[in-house]
């Protein structure tokens, strides 16, 4: 995975600079999501892994296939992707640039899981706390989880908040078992 992540970094960073400068994040997060989907599509695999391919084919048929949707210097990121034999790593791509999009505005995504669905008024709650911890703006993807019997494991990032009934019952049971 690292290696993955170590590959897909200067392209992420590259595309995070040329959309921060002309203004464009946000179109660049729907072009990335697009191209991380077609590359990742089974028939397309095969063709970017064919070695009888050639870096201009595999370029030419993601271009294709996202049609009117890519900009020229979408296209030349494909193109240089396809050149270095890189364009299966378009989804890190994606992750990265999501990353760094969210650093920059100051946003981060937190998955909250829970027993039973929040209410509007506890999710709100719920962001407003994590934002003073994490001093930004989060938004909240809330999944109901009925094995948690109760309470809420919240991802944030690299934190995770493990607040479930089932958590703590774990952690009581590891501690009774030393």
């Amino acid at each position: 995975m690292s290696e993955l992540s170590t590959a897909a970094r200067p392209y992420a960073k590259a595309v995070f600079e040329m959309a921060h400068a002309d203004g464009e994040m946000q179109a660049w997060s729907d072009t990335l999501s697009t191209l991380a989907a077609v590359v990742s599509n089974d028939d397309m695999r095969g063709l970017l892994e064919s070695p009888a391919a050639t870096a201009a084919a595999r370029a030419d048929a993601v271009c294709q296939v996202c049609g009117d949707s890519l900009g020229d210097k979408a296209k030349n990121v494909v193109r240089l992707m396809a050149e270095n034999d890189r364009l299966s790593l378009m989804p890190e791509v994606a992750r990265q640039y999501e990353t760094l999009r969210s650093d920059a505005e100051g946003t981060v995504e937190a998955d909250v899981r829970t027993a039973m669905a929040l209410t509007d008024e506890q999710a709100a709650t719920l962001a407003e706390a994590l934002g003073k911890r994490l001093s930004r703006t989060v938004k909240i993807n809330s999944v109901v989880d009925e094995s948690l019997l109760g309470g809420a494991i919240i991802q944030a990032g690299d934190l995770v908040i493990d607040g479930s009934i089932r958590g703590k019952l774990e952690k009581l049971g590891q501690a009774l078992n030393r």
